[in-house]
């Protein structure tokens, strides 16, 4: 297998978990009540598995982390009509942990689960609409 069919194959299994979280987060606001603040976490994971994509196809090697606020300064190095949109989503950051566990955290609103869900729909739109179409999923 060539490199370039490794790293296709590599950015489009990232894309591929990034759709699944999305399909997750849609899920999870489907239910009855609303699970709000997993479907937050699946936004925040969606993104992050957008943008490891994107680093991933213009070969960039990335540390482990959550933090969609360092994962967007690269990608946006890389192209910086990304820039405003990944700064709009690095606050979802925090949904990487914040309603993972027991404490005193309320439930998020719908209105802030509804534009995470936007904001992550449009970065993996945005990531997937950069890449070629051997790396990006089958629909």
């Amino acid at each position: 297998m060539q490199l370039d069919a490794l790293r296709a194959a590599d950015t489009r299994a990232w894309l591929e978990k990034a759709a699944l979280d999305l399909r997750s987060a849609r899920a999870d606001l489907s239910a009855s009540p609303p699970i709000r603040g997993d479907a937050l976490f699946h936004c925040q994971q969606a993104v992050e598995k957008a943008l490891k994509a994107w680093l991933t196809w213009r070969d960039r090697p990335f540390r482990k982390t959550h933090d969609l606020g360092e994962l967007g300064t690269h990608g946006a190095a890389l192209d910086a009509s990304l820039e405003p949109l990944l700064r709009e989503a690095a606050p979802l950051t925090e949904y990487a942990w914040q309603f993972r566990y027991p404490g005193e955290v309320s439930e998020p609103t719908a209105e802030e689960t509804t534009a995470g869900l936007d904001v992550a729909e449009r970065v993996v739109a945005a990531v997937a609409g950069r890449l070629p179409p051997e790396a990006r999923p089958t629909p």
